[in-house]
């Protein structure tokens, strides 16, 4: 499942991104029965359970002993719940970033990559448009602060991708078993037997791919993001030296 921001009402929505909790003029009568920030809690902790597949008004309300109704009045739809849901989930996440900007930028990608491992389901939001919130907006800024002035958007663009396929990699092979009731260990059990009475010259007709180790996926997806992002700072700090001499 691939959901697209925005496709709330734009107004709300920012409105509801860039409002500050806690502001605002004092309240006559009782205390108002919930607050956004619960609900982008709740609205988390289900997504983080099921997926935005799982993901309803409905499942949000009954995680915070309300009616889906009850929810309406701070926010609108389930569209707009989602894009304040991906920035909530983005708060935080790199407060402080060391000085020499090769080790800043690794601190950035590691830090984004172990948020989309805790919270998966930001992974189904596509990032062909952006939600346009303050969070979001504070981990590219934070990037953009230390990344050196040679090819940037290039250099962004890269790093995003480096670490959103990374971090789906490993979260699909985490979720693969229980998505399709078969373990890794079934699936290949099953597959290599048919391959070697259906297919006996494989290792003939490729032998180089017959002649790789047996995969660990979460371990080697790590690896690959680790690599990945030393051969692209290898490739950063290389330009920038020559620009620089």
């Amino acid at each position: 499942m691939v959901v697209y921001a925005g496709q709330g009402d734009p107004e709300r929505t920012l409105a509801l991104l860039w409002r500050t909790p806690g502001d605002g003029p004092p309240r006559r009568g009782p205390k108002p029965a919930l607050t956004v920030d619960a609900i982008l809690a709740a609205g988390i902790a289900v997504a983080d359970e099921s997926g935005l597949d799982g993901l309803s008004m409905r499942a949000v309300g009954e995680r915070l002993g309300k009616t889906a109704m009850a929810l309406y009045t701070y926010v609108p739809t389930k569209r707009e719940l989602i894009d304040l849901m991906y920035d909530h989930a983005h708060a935080g996440l790199v407060p402080g970033l060391p000085g020499d900007w090769r080790q800043a930028v690794e601190a950035w990608a590691v830090a984004l990559h172990e948020r989309y491992l805790r919270h998966p389901w930001l992974l189904q939001v596509s990032h062909a448009r952006p939600v346009l919130g303050p969070h979001e907006q504070t981990v590219l800024e934070r990037l953009l602060e230390v990344l050196p002035d040679v090819a940037v958007r290039a250099t962004v663009s890269a790093l995003f991708s480096l670490v959103r396929g990374s971090a789906r990699t490993i979260a699909e092979n985490r979720g693969a078993a229980a998505g399709t009731g078969t373990s890794d260990q079934e699936w290949w059990t099953a597959r290599s037997r048919l391959m070697n009475d259906l297919v006996p010259d494989f290792a003939d007709r490729f032998p180089r791919s017959a002649g790789l180790p047996p995969v660990a996926w979460d371990k080697a997806a790590r690896e690959a993001f680790a690599g990945g992002l030393n051969l692209l700072l290898d490739g950063l700090e290389n330009q920038a030296g020559r620009r620089n001499g």
